[in-house]
């Protein structure tokens, strides 16, 4: 198994350096690489032994620390895919994952533990992290992995599926992207041609496990035997605690969205703690806006940048730009994209499927190892994302880019009506959906308009009856039926909703009356 799946780099590395800390959590808790591997061996035996087998799917319900990290590589050995849920998301979003995946097991904190009767009927074995005392569901997590660490007797291949990563829905349904091992190998070897890592390193895990950004930080570091360090959710809403944070344990490695890098120059207090440790920052998900990435450069300034693109279905990156040391006083225009990882190839069409000139804009197109298997259960849609052209098999991003020979890619925006905010794919008619469910709202109507600090602000535009419910009524019910990074900045009420001449909704409009109320 030894290097050619994620479970294969842990192995690899524990034979290598077991004694080793890979793993370090927010409360300064630690995993050596041996201790690691144990106890993924330890949890792999239990899933088999009561019924998981290879290719199946286990959830993990779980806030980010060390029982994640055994979780996600204890399911790998056992052959499974893991199903990586946002605990801080509505638990009825999370039923539909769970059953759509129709998972085998469930390993759960308890206060996630009732998705296993959501989603399964309670049919499934349950693993639970520090169960209260008198709990008498599911097995405890820490029983299980104090036992005997044999390696499983399994042997997992590049080609099965490694993780299933769940993103916004235009039908209210999230889809489930499905990565193979060798989809996540393919962008890991790229990382290591690309940032050098070496066992010295110390990796930031700032990304939640079902964000694909978090390919990076775990497995690059683990393959080569580098420690990384789990930011807790809480950690991660306190800007100067992560400053103190990075200084403290002399991190090399920085990667997280542009928005984490925002909050951290606004409010970080950057002038007060030494991030002279930091070799390297990449980030990626959104636009970086030239005026905080130069303010970051002028506290970390010994760090190199990149700038990393690339969706879900694509393993984390397929573009990259390297930023200069200096970010000029004069830039306004966000960095390009740059141009394509060495394990992608790229294709850019305009509308008529015609390779745009030098300078033209067009749809992008990606083609190579790390592309996604498809998306889970939903054929139809796997195979409307792909462009078969001349025998090869091209992801269509939906992101409309620019090239330029000297800077690469430009990203221009979208033809659809998805967009991203602090590194999550959002698709508006998700949260639109939702808003239709409340009882007092008659139409709903969600656009995005841009921001000079956030990126992007959504705004939910709405037409309601006599009963008209308050801001914070409708704040609170979307809250209830997507992730709080979908939940509406803004709201604006109208008697009706505008129309085009073929009856549908006027977003441009909307947009620009949003945008007029926010001068």
């Amino acid at each position: 198994m030894a290097g050619r799946t994620l479970a294969g780099l842990l192995e690899a590395s524990a034979v290598r350096y077991p004694q080793r800390l890979s793993v370090v959590d927010s409360e300064n808790l630690t995993l050596t690489y041996a201790e690691l591997d144990k106890q993924a061996n330890a949890l792999a035996r239990f899933l088999l032994g009561h019924g998981v087998r290879r290719g199946d799917r286990v959830g993990v319900a779980l806030p980010k620390g060390l029982p994640a990290v055994v979780s996600i590589f204890g399911i790998m050995k056992a052959g499974a895919a893991y199903v990586p849920i946002d605990i801080s998301a509505p638990m009825d979003r999370s039923r539909r994952i769970l059953e759509e995946c129709r998972i085998s097991a469930l390993i759960a904190d308890t206060a996630s533990l009732a998705l296993r009767h959501m989603s399964c009927g309670g049919s499934v074995p349950a693993v639970v992290v520090n169960p209260p005392e008198g709990q008498t569901e599911g097995v405890s997590f820490h029983e299980i992995v104090a036992g005997d660490g044999e390696r499983a007797p399994v042997e997992p291949v590049g080609d099965d599926l490694a993780y299933i990563i769940y993103t916004s829905g235009s039908t209210g349904m999230p889809k489930g992207a499905m990565i193979t091992h060798a989809n996540a190998l393919s962008f890991i070897d790229w990382c290591t041609e690309t940032f050098a890592p070496t066992p010295d390193d110390r990796f930031s895990n700032h990304a939640p496990f079902h964000f694909d950004y978090s390919v990076l930080d775990l497995y690059v570091s683990i393959k080569h035997g580098a420690t990384v360090y789990l930011i807790s959710e809480d950690l991660a809403r306190r800007p100067r605690d992560m400053v103190r944070f990075i200084a403290r344990h002399r991190l090399t490695v920085w990667s997280s969205t542009p928005s984490a890098l925002t909050m951290i120059v606004q409010f970080g207090e950057l002038e007060a703690s030494d991030a002279s440790s930091l070799r390297l920052v990449t980030f990626g998900g959104e636009v970086f806006p030239p005026r905080h990435l130069r303010s970051l450069q002028r506290h970390w300034k010994s760090a190199e940048y990149f700038n990393l693109y690339g969706p879900t279905e694509i393993t984390t990156a397929c573009t990259f730009a390297r930023i200069p040391s200096n970010v000029p006083e004069n830039r306004e225009s966000p960095y390009p994209i740059g141009f394509a990882c060495a394990h992608c190839r790229t294709l850019v069409l305009d509308e008529s499927g015609r390779e745009v000139a030098e300078g033209g804009e067009g749809l992008l197109y990606i083609s190579g190892p790390s592309v996604f298997a498809g998306y889970w259960n939903r054929p139809a849609e796997t195979a409307a994302a792909f462009l078969d052209r001349s025998g090869t098999r091209w992801y269509n991003t939906g992101d409309v880019v620019r090239w330029d020979p000297a800077e690469g890619f430009t990203y221009v925006g979208r033809k659809d009506r998805m967009v991203k905010r602090r590194g999550y794919r959002i698709e508006l008619g998700e949260i639109e959906q939702a808003l239709h469910l409340h009882a007092g709202v008659r139409e709903a109507a969600v656009v995005a308009i841009p921001d000079a600090d956030a990126g992007l602000r959504i705004v939910a535009c709405v037409s309601c009856g006599n009963d008209r419910p308050s801001v914070v009524e409708l704040k609170s019910f979307c809250a209830t039926k997507v992730p709080a990074y979908m939940v509406p900045d803004r709201f604006v009420f109208r008697d009706k909703l505008p129309r085009t001449s073929s009856d549908k909704v006027d977003y441009q409009t909307l947009g620009q009356v949003a945008e007029a109320r926010e001068r």
